[in-house]
């Protein structure tokens, strides 16, 4: 479990076209676990409530994972794991409003 923990710690923000960090890696040189936590990362921060920006709904959120809008594009992303965020993403914004306490 540790090497799990230390992956996703290390390789979250390493993206599949080679721009993330620390090490610029790309493709499947990224550990699948870092491939899976940089889109939940990415949404995870576009749907949070804080002081600035304002969170963003669950659609804004999937449109810029999925389409981009100039701060990401899909090129950073694994487009397998794309594919699996596109065909869950309901489930993600189930999470979402569970975790705020909303009623299913």
């Amino acid at each position: 479990m540790l090497d799990t923990a230390a992956a996703i710690a290390l390789f979250h923000h390493e993206r599949f076209d080679g721009s993330g960090y620390p090490n610029r890696l790309a493709g499947e040189a990224i550990p699948i676990e870092g491939h899976l936590v940089a889109v939940c990362d990415v949404y995870d921060a576009l749907r949070e409530v804080r002081t600035y920006p304002p969170a963003l709904d669950h659609g804004t959120a999937c449109n810029i994972i999925l389409k981009g809008d100039g701060r990401t594009t899909p090129a950073k992303f694994d487009p397998a794991v794309l594919t699996a965020f596109s065909n869950a993403s309901a489930e993600f914004e189930r999470i979402v409003k569970l975790s705020a306490g909303e009623q299913q």
